[in-house]
């Protein structure tokens, strides 16, 4: 057996142990590097590290560090009360607040399951209350989160990026940006209007007498019934959510956000808990500041990040004393880990070898979609930031022909490997699932499952013959 050969099989291996074992990729990934590189590959430590991704290291790190603090502090729930009093009471617009808030939450840094994990209790307690499909909600959650999720300033989007970057390819960060949220927008749409989203029209708005959970008046029952009917429902779930995401996800990055519940803010009322305080006008001022600094002057995302972090954390140490441990070191574990892997595998040639088996079928178009359904199923048991990490690199060598256009295949395997993620063997699907009270959770259950098939089947095709075949980039 080839070497080049043997270092794929230990990545398969790596991902089948992830997803059955519920251990880190990362640190797999890691252990395999080191293995794969020492005995088969003979490379020294130098060798092994000289894959170690520094630049996604501080991206990573910063970026979540300071949306630590915004959790911290508060920040977050106030933007998520903020997102659902904009309704006024019609409950059709609920589904798009909740797909909109998420997406603003990833868009800025926040961890994709972290999102989820704050926003999904909230929503499905709204369905709940309003007899919304839980499976349009929960779905308008997850497909927010990524639809958001590849902004330049995002973690998906900075892993993405980064490769791209590293790998001399052409790239268009907002190119893969609006990739990403046109497919997620186009998949909600059509979820609002098979899931129930005209009937939801038909209903108009309620009042607060149908529940008062939107805070359509200003009056203390009404934000009363925010804070009783909000926290009821997403304290046990937050709890059980991000617990069932650990295990069903590679390492879990979503506990970083068990310790936040919007009743721990409101405490039941209107008054003091959704205010704007000195330290949350600083975050959102420091959120702002990060989104010019890149975008507007080139600024590196994850510096950026940690400098304002530090300044909050400076100002306000208190409410930013436990951020550090709130950072998703899970996450930073395992992309660092499959990147210095997929370092090793470059090192050994296997990453050539493997791009020239692919344009060896001979149909550069085939191969592309396969390359694009590879993504998609392993995701949807997996990881979709460490199939990423893996599949980019080797599909380089295919790009490098020029047959395909490098631009388009990126956001194509990026979107297919991402959408995929309301299967309720990833992490955002297991934190929907948890999060639905008052459910038949098999019955959600199944929902999920079928729903995510669905998408494992017609989405790659889709993105393959949208992106790949016009031959963007």
């Amino acid at each position: 057996m080839s070497p080049e050969l043997i270092s794929i099989l230990v990545l398969v291996v790596v991902f089948v142990i992830a997803t059955t074992r519920s251990v880190n990729m990362g640190a797999l990934a890691f252990a395999a590097a080191f293995g794969v590189g020492t005995l088969v590959a003979d490379l020294d430590a130098d060798g092994i590290f000289a894959g170690f991704p520094g630049d996604l290291f501080v991206v990573l790190v910063g970026v979540t560090y300071l949306f630590a603090i915004a959790r911290a502090n508060g920040t977050t729930d106030w933007l998520v009360h903020a997102a659902v009093r904009l309704v006024r009471g019609r409950v059709a617009l609920i589904p798009w607040v909740m797909f909109a808030l998420t997406g603003a939450l990833t868009a800025i840094g926040a961890v994709s399951p972290a999102a989820v994990a704050i926003v999904a209790p909230i929503a499905l307690s709204f369905a709940t209350r309003y007899s919304i499909s839980p499976l349009l909600m929960g779905t308008m959650v997850v497909h927010g989160a990524q639809a958001g999720g590849f902004s330049p300033i995002s973690i998906y989007g900075s892993i993405v990026n980064g490769i791209v970057e590293r790998e001399n390819l052409p790239g268009s960060e907002v190119g893969l940006f609006l990739a990403s949220l046109a497919a997620n927008l186009l998949i909600a749409a059509v979820l609002f209007a098979l899931l129930g989203g005209r009937k939801l029209w038909a209903r108009g708005a309620v009042t607060p007498e149908d529940g008062g959970v939107l805070g359509t008046g200003g009056t203390e029952p009404t934000g009363s019934g925010t804070g009783t009917g909000t926290g009821a429902g997403t304290g046990p779930g937050a709890g059980t959510g991000t617990g069932t995401g650990a295990g069903a996800g590679t390492g879990g990055t979503a506990p970083a956000a068990v310790a936040v519940r919007p009743d721990q803010e409101t405490g039941g009322t209107e008054g003091t808990g959704v205010r704007l305080t000195p330290a949350r006008i600083a975050t959102l001022a420091a959120l702002v500041a990060l989104v010019v600094a890149v975008l507007g002057f080139d600024l590196d995302a994850g510096l950026t990040a940690v400098t304002l972090a530090v300044v909050l954390s400076t100002a306000w140490p208190d409410d930013s004393r436990r951020a550090v441990g709130e950072i998703a070191w899970s996450t930073v574990l395992l992309i660092c880990g499959v990147l210095t892997y997929v370092g090793v595998l470059e090192e050994m040639g296997t990453i050539t070898w493997a791009g020239e088996g692919v344009g060896g079928i001979g149909v550069p178009l085939l191969a592309a979609v396969l390359l694009c359904y590879i993504g998609a199923i392993v995701s949807a048991f997996a990881s979709s930031v460490g199939i990423m990490g893996a599949l980019i690199p080797l599909a380089v060598p295919f790009l490098a022909q020029g047959e395909i256009g490098a631009v388009g295949m990126i956001a194509a395997l990026a979107v297919s490997a991402t959408v995929v993620d309301v299967s309720p063997f990833s992490t955002n699907g297991a934190l929907v699932l948890a999060a639905a009270p008052d459910v038949d959770r098999e019955r959600f259950f199944r929902q999920l499952m079928i729903y995510g098939g669905i998408v494992v089947a017609a989405v790659p095709a889709l993105a393959w013959l949208v992106l790949v075949v016009p031959g963007f980039g």
